[in-house]
Order: C-alpha cells, then sequence, then structure tokens
C-alpha cells in the first residue's frame, strides 16, 4: 500500500489523526524526528482514538535513516510551491507521500533531494496559505487510494 511520510511533524493531534488515516486504509505512517510531542501526549491519543494498535508506523531519527528504509521507490513531496497537481499523478503501491512539519512545509533542500521523485500540490483558492496536514495526507492517500479501487477496503 502507500507510505505517509511526515517530515517533523510538529502537532500531536494532525499526527493522531494521521495514525488513524493510516490504520483505516492500510497505508504505512513513517514520522522523521525530531517530532514536535512525545507518544505519551494526551492529544496525540485523543486523535488517534484506539487506531494506534491497528496502524504500522515507525520512527525514524533521521531523514537519512527514512531513506534507507524506504528507498527504492518514488517519493512525492507534497509543497504548495509545486506546480503538478497531485491529481495529476499515476500512484502506485509503494509509493511514498511526504509532507513537511505544520510551521513551515518542507524545506527547499529536502524538496529538491535526489530522493524527491516529484513535487506536487493540491490546488487550494489563490491567496490562501496552507491546509491542515492531516487533511492534506488524507486527501493524498485516499486518492492514490481511489486509483487503486480502494483495494483491501470495504465499499
Amino acid at each position: 500500500m502507500f507510505k505517509i511520510l511526515f517530515y517533523t511533524p510538529e502537532i500531536p493531534g494532525n499526527t493522531g489523526n494521521a495514525i488513524r488515516l493510516a490504520a483505516i486504509t492500510g497505508a504505512e505512517l513513517h514520522l522523521v524526528k525530531p517530532l514536535g510531542f512525545n507518544f505519551e501526549d494526551k492529544n496525540l491519543k485523543r486523535a488517534g482514538l484506539d487506531y494506534h494498535d491497528l496502524a504500522v508506523m515507525t520512527v525514524y531519527e533521521t531523514l537519512e535513516d527514512a531513506w534507507e528504509a524506504l528507498l527504492p521507490a518514488r517519493v512525492f513531496a507534497f509543497t504548495t510551491t509545486a506546480s503538478r497537481n497531485f491529481a495529476d499523478i499515476a500512484y502506485e503501491p509503494g509509493d511514498v507521500l511526504m509532507f513537511g512539519p505544520e510551521s513551515v512545509g518542507l524545506p527547499r533542500d529536502v524538496q529538491n533531494a535526489p530522493e524527491i521523485f516529484e513535487r506536487v500540490k493540491i490546488p487550494m483558492v489563490e491567496g490562501r496559505r496552507s491546509l491542515n496536514l492531516a487533511n492534506s495526507a488524507s486527501i493524498a492517500v485516499f486518492e492514490a487510494w481511489r486509483q487503486h479501487g480502494f483495494e483491501g477496503g470495504k465499499i
């Protein structure tokens, strides 16, 4: 299935929601430190509800550690500065959908890293800054999963 990669997430509720997203879609959630919370955070637990045990989640000390574990794979960096629409991609199982921290998004050096297959964006109304991290991941995962007939899902 698909892999969600959060690079240095800051808000526990977003990661909690992503845990739930991973559990209900069969995606994997991968987190790169530093994290803006710990796993005892009540907001993380509340957002993830009782899905923590149902999700596949891995935490990496560094981005290099994540690359070592996830590659080879196509990595799509979601960023507001991209020109390619995320919905124009033909996703493949195993693709990595990468998102940056809530306050600043993916740093330029990460967006331009050789491991990135393509930079993509989710369309928004002109003049808006960004979507919520968990919402962005949900939009991306469901589009990728939809393209594969919601394989493994109950419709």
